[in-house]
């Protein structure tokens, strides 16, 4: 289904800049940011959920005081790099959610995913498992441990990026 465009007009734009980085704004709070009355503003938000621009809201968790877990970049490489080769692994990989961002990159390794575990015994078993599982074509995996998370991903830098019309 194709997705709906819509003119991102420099209210939209605001609308779009401002839940980015505040998601949990109410309606009235997010009228009162970017000049439009929450009527007004509640259906240009709506019309832009509904096209696609943004689709999820999530809160950022201090996990070093909710739980015990360790977050991890691992790399993978497998025996080829056609669509064909990497469809059952990008496949398997969505049914992991411990691996909560993969990326097809350039470079030695066709992925980078970054990941969140109870503990590293997890972690190893996982990469384990995706590695014996012949079916997915894993020739190697490069697991880099983080040990300490020194910036927060805040969001998209919007106000540094061109939008397009």
């Amino acid at each position: 289904m194709a997705k709906k465009n819509i003119k991102l007009d420099a209210i939209n734009k605001r609308i779009l800049a401002t839940i980015h980085k505040q998601a949990d704004l109410s309606n009235q709070e997010l009228a009162e940011l970017v000049g439009l009355s929450p009527s007004a503003c509640f259906q240009r938000t709506k019309a832009l959920k509904e096209a696609g621009y943004f689709f999820n809201f999530h809160t950022e968790m201090d996990l070093e005081r909710i739980c015990e877990h360790m977050l991890a970049y691992v790399e993978v490489k497998l025996h080829s790099n056609t669509p064909q080769a990497r469809k059952p692994f990008e496949q398997a990989i969505q049914d992991i959610p411990e691996f909560m961002d993969c990326l097809r990159v350039e470079g030695e390794f066709h992925y980078m995913m970054f990941s969140c575990f109870p503990n590293i015994q997890a972690l190893n078993q996982v990469c384990d498992d995706i590695a014996r599982n012949s079916k997915l074509e894993v020739k190697e995996i490069k697991v880099k441990t983080i040990l300490e998370r020194t910036k927060w991903y805040l969001g998209y830098p919007l106000e540094k990026l061109k939008w397009l019309e």
